[in-house]
């Protein structure tokens, strides 16, 4: 069952007018992270790219929302929005929890004939390498003491005990979305990916982001950062001009 219409500026955030688009960029966060965080890509892009940022239930504006710890109903939620968007020729750029997501909505899309150009897909293995983790598990300082080494979260608000626990429900059932989702090896889309990653990132070896190739029969590439987790945070500039050069 599809959602109200109502319901698609929830999840869709448009921070520039762009109503002559040529092309559509839709933008997933990661664990814990929101749709500002792409407010600088919607900035650089914006008007000849209709740059939307995907809003998770559970956190800002819709913090009194029940956050999805299923990665799978996460993506179908997401295709229901988006398979009633304008059309226009679409590209998702997802980075971690979003690289995955951006998957699954990119297999329904194609399976309902609406294949998108691109997936670009940042600081996230394969969807079929497997690590047994269990942040979602952990206590709240458990999940704390992840985020600090993620180096991912401004310090500030680690530092702010009421921010942290209006935070920790979202972020628990991203980490469970995220550690809970299985992928076949031979599970594939047809659109072309390109891969993000950071030389030094803790959650994705060079090997896990290589095995993306086996997940498309397009085209593939990879981009390698200097950096961690967030490296996509230091190189900003670099991948804003990707991006331009896709587009």
């Amino acid at each position: 069952m599809s959602q109200p219409a109502a319901d698609d500026k929830l999840w869709c955030r448009r921070y520039h007018s762009a109503p002559n688009a040529a092309a559509r960029l839709v933008c997933l966060p990661h664990a814990g992270g929101s749709a500002p965080f792409f407010l600088p890509v919607s900035a650089a892009l914006s008007p000849v790219v209709d740059v939307v940022a995907i809003q998770y239930p559970g956190r800002q504006e819709r913090r009194t929302e029940q956050p999805i710890s299923d990665l799978m109903v996460l993506a179908d939620r997401i295709y229901a929005i988006l398979r009633r968007q304008p059309p226009l020729p679409l590209t998702f750029f997802g980075h971690s929890l979003g690289a995955i997501a951006a998957f699954e909505v990119t297999r329904r899309l194609e399976a309902d004939g609406q294949a998108p150009v691109r997936l670009f897909a940042s600081g996230r293995r394969a969807p079929s390498t497997y690590r047994d983790e269990n942040v979602h598990l952990r206590d709240d300082a458990g999940i704390i003491a992840e985020l600090r080494k993620l180096n991912g979260t401004d310090s500030s608000l680690l530092g702010n005990d009421e921010m942290m626990q209006a935070a920790l429900p979202a972020l628990r059932a991203d980490y469970q979305a995220a550690e809970t989702y299985q992928c076949a090896a031979d599970v594939t889309v047809a659109c072309p990916i390109t891969v993000l990653t950071g030389d030094s990132d803790p959650k994705t070896t060079l090997d896990e982001a290589k095995a993306w190739a086996q997940h498309t029969t397009g085209a593939f590439d990879i981009q390698v950062y200097p950096g961690g987790h967030f490296f996509l945070t230091d190189h900003a500039g670099q991948i804003t001009r990707l991006l331009h050069q896709h587009f």
